[in-house]
C-alpha cells in the first residue's frame, strides 16, 4: 500500500488499519485478501467486501516489479469471482475522480492526477459510473474538528 500511495500519490493507512479490517471481516466470510505473486514475489492485492448482493473493492495495491505481468488484472478478476461466489451481484469498484461523465470521457486516457490513473484501471472492467451521496463526517467535537478541518486546507 505504502508503493502504491507514493507512486500514485493518494493516502494510505497504517497497516494495522489494514490487518484491523482482515481481523474483523474476512473470518466471518464477509471479506477477502486475495494476492498475486510471480517468482515468490508479492505483485498486487486487493481488500474485496461484501453483504448481501453487493461487493466492495475497497483497498487495493500494486508493486512496481514485474507490472508486465498485470497482477492486477488477476487480482481483480479473483475478487470479482469471490464474490459471486459469495451471491453478490453487484461488484462497486468504489472511487472514481469527481468529474462529469463527459469530463470522465475526455480525459481519462491523458490524465495522471489523483484517481484518473484509478479510474483509467476501473474503467477498462466496463460497468457505470453510480454517484451517491458520499461519505459525511460525524462531528462529535465541533472545536477538534474545525482545527482538523484547518489543518486539511493547509495541507492540500
Amino acid at each position: 500500500m505504502a508503493e502504491t500511495g507514493a507512486r500514485d500519490a493518494f493516502g494510505v493507512h497504517a497497516p494495522d488499519y489494514y490487518e484491523r479490517a482482515y481481523d474483523l471481516f474476512v473470518p466471518r466470510g464477509r471479506a477477502a485478501l486475495i494476492l498475486g505473486s510471480y517468482g515468490g514475489q508479492d505483485l498486487a492485492g486487493i481488500m474485496v467486501f461484501v453483504l448481501g448482493q453487493r461487493a466492495w473493492y475497497l483497498y487495493g495495491a500494486s508493486s512496481d516489479r514485474e507490472r508486465q505481468r498485470m497482477a492486477s488484472y488477476a487480482v481483480q478478476w479473483a475478487g470479482i469471482r469471490w464474490a459471486r461466489r459469495k451471491g453478490a451481484t453487484i461488484y462497486d469498484m468504489y472511487g472514481v475522480p469527481d468529474a462529469d461523465p463527459e469530463t470522465l470521457e475526455a480525459q481519462f486516457e491523458t490524465r495522471s492526477d489523483g484517481l484518473w490513473g484509478v479510474y483509467r484501471f476501473k474503467r477498462g472492467w466496463g460497468g457505470t459510473v453510480v454517484r451517491s451521496a458520499g461519505a459525511w463526517d460525524r462531528v462529535y467535537n465541533p472545536v477538534l474538528y474545525a482545527a482538523y478541518r484547518l489543518l486539511a486546507r493547509r495541507l492540500t
